[in-house]
């Protein structure tokens, strides 16, 4: 059958749960048949409505079997245009996050600081992405007090199209740097496109949170309601004091100042630590929650993790990179007091032309600093495997033959690289 908007929200909110794998269907919920490169959803249709769903979403006209399949001209659009049908309903601050560095993190630390006061709805994971926006936009209920919507980018003016959706009235740039150059073609481009974020924000009269020391980020302001963090003349301002390896800071939040001791490693998490201090004060959480929050934070999925083997400290940040990434990744290594540092690092991946340079300037940078090993993976950094004395290789499988073969110990070591180069699958080795 086919539905007009108002019919298909009015289905949503009788069951007001999507489903798009039929490998995790939620019993009354409703299933979006989406396509892909490699997969038509359509073909799994019937299947979902036997396991349960109340509808499927189909945009093929022969998958069409009796009333509980609705077709529409394209079930991308559709979950889109309900998700922001879904959206124009709702009077509770929605926050926008993008960035090129930071933004998972920081999404996870703001949850868990606003978390200690209000009913909170955010992005999953980093399904920040034209599929992951809608789908967190129309998992927010009416318990849901403020929604957090990451929101991710790989070409010109996604951000944009994204805000069209999600329409923020809150917003904040992590930082901007070179990332899928290969989509952007160059850093203005990258600009361009977070830009879109605070002219998304401005244009919905709301506020924008803005790091002071990233005078890239201020400049792009222009005019908007912005409230600074960091920076001189802010009221939300702290210092790292110790680096152990993990971050023990000062925060000085409105005249107020209280120590966190936090579980996150690296100099570059500790303004996604402000960030989330800055917003979750603006929403009034106590500093004492706040102080809470960042403490019992413990980042996962590969995400600045530290471990402990018996011989090694693993420092794993393996999900993903770009150059502006793994220049704070290593230069953060340096200060980390250890006996014996190894590095072993993967390719950047989406760097289209500008691939070659970019994986040259790290390796110039790893070769200055002199660290006591250091095993490079990736095809892209084996072509200057005659440039430098290091160990190169161009899969993870012949890393760990090699690591096997040659066990590393006693040592502190960094991970870093695009998750497409499975460094994680070294840990066992490590």
């Amino acid at each position: 059958m086919k539905l007009s908007m108002e019919g298909l929200y009015s289905a949503f909110l009788k069951h007001p749960i999507i489903s798009t794998d039929t490998r995790d269907i939620r019993k009354d919920s409703i299933f979006f048949a989406l396509k892909g490169a490699n997969f038509n959803a359509n073909n799994f249709a019937l299947q979902s409505i036997e396991l349960g769903c109340a509808f499927a979403i189909i945009d093929e006209p022969e998958f069409e079997l009796n009333d509980q399949f609705i077709l529409v001209d394209d079930v991308l659009t559709t979950l889109q245009d309900l998700a922001f049908h879904h959206r124009r309903q709702l009077k509770i601050p929605v926050i926008g996050i993008t960035g090129t560095n930071g933004k998972t993190t920081t999404k996870e630390l703001l949850n868990a600081v606003l978390s200690e006061k209000y009913s909170v709805t955010a992005t999953k994971g980093n399904l920040n992405n034209h599929i992951g926006v809608p789908l967190t936009l129309l998992g927010i209920t009416k318990e849901t007090e403020i929604a957090i919507i990451e929101m991710g980018a790989n070409h010109i003016g996604e951000i944009a199209e994204l805000c069209e959706i999600a329409i923020p009235n809150f917003g904040i740039i992590t930082n901007i740097g070179k990332a899928h150059l290969e989509g952007f073609g160059s850093i203005d481009g990258v600009i361009k496109t977070k830009k879109g974020l605070y002219e998304s924000v401005k244009k919905n009269s709301g506020k924008l949170f803005v790091n002071a020391e990233n005078i890239m980020l201020v400049d792009l302001i222009e005019e908007g309601n912005a409230i600074y963090y960091s920076g001189n003349n802010s009221e939300f301002t702290g210092e790292i004091v110790e680096m152990n390896p993990f971050l023990k800071i000062d925060l000085k939040i409105k005249n107020e100042t209280i120590s966190v001791q936090t579980n996150l490693v690296g100099k570059y998490n500790f303004e996604n630590i402000m960030a989330a201090v800055c917003i979750g004060s603006y929403f009034d959480v106590s500093s004492i929650q706040i102080k809470k929050a960042i403490e019992n934070y413990f980042p996962s999925n590969n995400r600045s993790q530290v471990k402990h083997s018996h011989t090694n400290t693993l420092i794993l940040d393996a999900y993903n990179a770009n150059p502006s990434s793994m220049l704070v990744s290593i230069n953060n290594f340096i200060d980390i007091p250890a006996k014996r540092k190894v590095v072993i690092i993967g390719d950047m991946r989406e760097l289209g032309s500008e691939s070659q340079s970019e994986h040259l300037e790290i390796l110039k940078l790893i070769n200055l600093l002199k660290f006591d090993d250091v095993i490079i993976v990736g095809t892209e950094f084996f072509k200057f495997s005659k440039d430098f004395n290091f160990k190169f290789f161009p899969k993870v499988e012949d890393a760990f033959v090699f690591i096997q073969h040659n066990p590393i110990s006693d040592s502190t070591i960094l991970l870093k690289g695009s998750r497409g180069i499975k460094l994680e699958t070294l840990n066992n080795l490590l």
